[in-house]
C-alpha cells in the first residue's frame, strides 16, 4: 500500500544539518558585521539571512514531499541549491569589496574544512530536541574560523562550507533522480495501487481473464453506444489493453 504518512526524515539528512550550520553562521555574520554604514537600508542583511533560510527550508520541504511527489522533491532541492549559490555569491562580493579573495583550492584552511565531516545523528524518540543539540555540536567543528574576530575569515569559511554543501546536494539530487527513474513518482504509485485493487476485486468476483493479454477482468458499465448502461467485462490493464467480454 502507498504510504503517504511517512514522517519527515530531513532531521537525519547531512545536507539539512549543514544548511542549518550555515544559516546560524550567516545570522551571526550579519549581526556582527553589517551596520548602518555598509548596509544602511538593511537589504543585504535581509537578502543573506533569507537565502540561508531558503536553503534549509527547501531541503526540509523537498524531503517532506518524497512520498507524494518525487518531481517536487527534486525541484525544491534544486531551489535550495540555487539559494545557496546566491548566499555564497554575497560572501564572495564581501571579500571583493574589501579587496580580498577566497582561499585558493590548495589553501590549508580550505583543505581542512573540506575534510571535516559531520557526525552521524543518533536520535531516538526526542527528535527535535536531539537534532538541535546535534546541529550545535556540528557548528562547533568550524568555530575556529566562524568565531574569528575577522569578517574575512568567516566569509572565506562560509564560501567553503557552501561549496561543500553544494557538492552534497548534487549527490542528493542524483540519488533522487535515480530513485525516480527506478520507482516512478506519486502518479505511477497511484496507478499501481489502482491496478492492484482492480486485480483483487476481480479475484473476488471470479472474473474471467482478458482474451488479449490474460490479465484478470473487472466489471464496468458502458457509458455510451448501443450498450449504454449495460455491464461488461473489461481488462484490468485498461487503457493499455482494451480487451472486453460480454457478461453472460
Amino acid at each position: 500500500m502507498l504510504d503517504i504518512s511517512r514522517r519527515s526524515s530531513y532531521y537525519w539528512l547531512d545536507t539539512w544539518v549543514l544548511a542549518n550550520v550555515i544559516q546560524l553562521a550567516t545570522q551571526d555574520f550579519c549581526s556582527r558585521y553589517l551596520n548602518l554604514k555598509n548596509d544602511p537600508c538593511g537589504r543585504l542583511y535581509d537578502q543573506m539571512t533569507m537565502a540561508a533560510r531558503s536553503t534549509t527550508a527547501n531541503i526540509a520541504e523537498g524531503n517532506s514531499r518524497h512520498s507524494t511527489s518525487r518531481e517536487t522533491e527534486m525541484k525544491l532541492t534544486d531551489v535550495a541549491r540555487a539559494s545557496l549559490a546566491e548566499l555564497s555569491n554575497d560572501y564572495f562580493n564581501w571579500l571583493l569589496v574589501h579587496e580580498e579573495t577566497p582561499w585558493s583550492i590548495n589553501d590549508a584552511n580550505r583543505q581542512q574544512l573540506l575534510k571535516t565531516n559531520l557526525d552521524k545523528p543518533t536520535y531516538t524518540d526526542d527528535v527535535q530536541h536531539l537534532s538541535a543539540e546535534h546541529i550545535l555540536r556540528q557548528k562547533q567543528k568550524f568555530s575556529t574560523w566562524l568565531n574569528a574576530n575577522d569578517s574575512l575569515t568567516a566569509a572565506r569559511c562560509l564560501i567553503v562550507l557552501s561549496d561543500k554543501l553544494t557538492m552534497m546536494l548534487n549527490k542528493q539530487m542524483k540519488h533522487q533522480q535515480e530513485s525516480f527513474t527506478e520507482e516512478g513518482g506519486f502518479t505511477e504509485a497511484l496507478s499501481s495501487e489502482r491496478l492492484q485493487h482492480r486485480a483483487k476485486k476481480s479475484e473476488e468476483q471470479e472474473a474471467p481473464v482478458c482474451p488479449k493479454c490474460g490479465k484478470p477482468m473487472i466489471q464496468r458499465v458502458a457509458k455510451k453506444g448501443t450498450n449504454a448502461g449495460k455491464p461488461f467485462w473489461s481488462c484490468s490493464g485498461y487503457p493499455e489493453c482494451q480487451g472486453t467480454r460480454r457478461i453472460k
